[in-house]
């Protein structure tokens, strides 16, 4: 006997669900102060997937709201040109974003539900804000000096219902008898019931049809990274440049840097990719962009073994080291402190090797003076 479907109708605040996170940013009953179940009702996995969902659409407007009043970031409109009655979406950006002469940190999530300022939604509503969230590295950079932006590389199209066709009935033709419309539109009527019967029975409550309204050159994550590349990241005055970019989101560096190969080197410090599914044969990266992945990537994979031990790599780009866990949506979290390191090296590299021609410039200069 199948079940009657209770109705898809959630509650649109935290509150309602009756959750809330603790001072230790996880996600707790109000009442009885157990983490989110999932199994809410048994034997209605359509309507438990749907109650998820609905509390993911309430996490991502808590996370926005995290990154506006917690993190002091912006919340910046795109694309930059947009008319009012187009589809639009949206980047988070520190005040010095632009004009911070050192440093800025770009952050790219994966694909899937993620949106700006997540790295895992599962790993939000099961674990805490600091292991799901780019809060921690958002918060970091700041206190080190960085300007910070935050991609939003799945928000591709808005949603609209579908307008209604009203497909003109048969009955209409006025050159048929009253009696044979009478008896084609008793059978029309039979013939919906049946349909909507059925239709009922297998997916109890129809939901509305909606089409998808793409956005103008971010209707993909590699066209919205190329995108705040050119409008936003390549006008920024920061001297050194750095990316974290985890699983697909290394996959949208790799086909930027393809795509605008003499302005990333020429921008790019360094790039810290965790379990990054790029594919540098697949994307047909040149042998300058791998020679150049070599030097300034590295990709924290998922691996049983410590963090940063080296791991083997079938791919000739950048190293690859354990992010100390094996699951994949922890490996940004997992190998934050490990990032960071990296980051101040690569500058101080940077930094060192600039130092002898600035010497021996200054040394001509003197020499001609004199």
């Amino acid at each position: 006997m199948k079940k009657d479907e209770p109705p898809l109708d959630f509650p649109d605040t935290l509150e309602g669900f009756e959750y809330a996170f603790n001072e230790k940013g996880q996600l707790r009953h109000i009442k009885t102060g157990e983490p989110f179940v999932f199994n809410y009702r048994e034997d209605l996995h359509r309507w438990n997937q749907k109650r998820y969902e609905a509390l993911g659409e309430i996490i991502t407007k808590y996370v926005y709201e995290l990154l506006e009043k917690d993190c002091n970031l912006k919340k910046i409109s795109i694309p930059v040109d947009a008319t009012e009655s187009e589809p639009k979406s949206f980047i988070f950006m520190s005040e010095d974003a632009l004009t911070n002469p050192q440093k800025l940190m770009v952050l790219i999530h994966g694909s899937g539900v993620v949106r700006a300022g997540q790295w895992a939604r599962r790993l939000i509503i099961n674990e805490d804000l600091d292991s799901g969230t780019q809060i921690p590295f958002i918060k970091r950079a700041v206190d080190e000096g960085y300007g910070v932006i935050v991609l939003n590389p799945n928000e591709n199209y808005i949603e609209v219902e579908k307008p209604k066709i009203h497909v003109q009935s048969s009955s209409d033709s006025s050159d048929e008898p009253a009696e044979k419309r009478e008896r084609k539109d008793k059978v029309s009527k039979e013939t919906k019931k049946r349909r909507d019967f059925y239709e009922k029975y297998r997916n109890p409550q129809r939901e509305k049809e909606m089409m998808q309204l793409y956005i103008r050159e971010n209707g993909s994550p590699e066209e919205h990274a190329i995108y705040v590349w050119d409008h936003f990241i390549a006008q920024s005055a920061a001297e050194n440049v750095f990316f974290v970019a985890h699983s697909y989101g290394g996959l949208a560096f790799v086909e930027l840097m393809i795509q605008r190969e003499a302005d990333v080197k020429s921008k790019v410090t360094a790039v810290a990719l965790t379990d990054s599914v790029h594919n540098v044969w697949h994307q047909e990266a040149g042998k300058t962009i791998r020679e150049w992945m070599r030097e300034n990537c590295c990709n924290w994979v998922s691996s049983s073994e410590p963090l940063d031990t080296s791991v083997e790599s079938m791919l000739p780009d950048c190293p690859r080291v354990s992010a100390g866990t094996d699951r994949h949506e922890l490996t940004s979290w997992k190998s934050f402190p490990s990032i960071f390191k990296f980051f101040t090296e690569a500058s101080e590299a940077k930094t060192s090797s600039l130092k002898p021609a600035l010497t021996r410039r200054s040394h001509r200069i003197k020499h001609e003076e004199l």
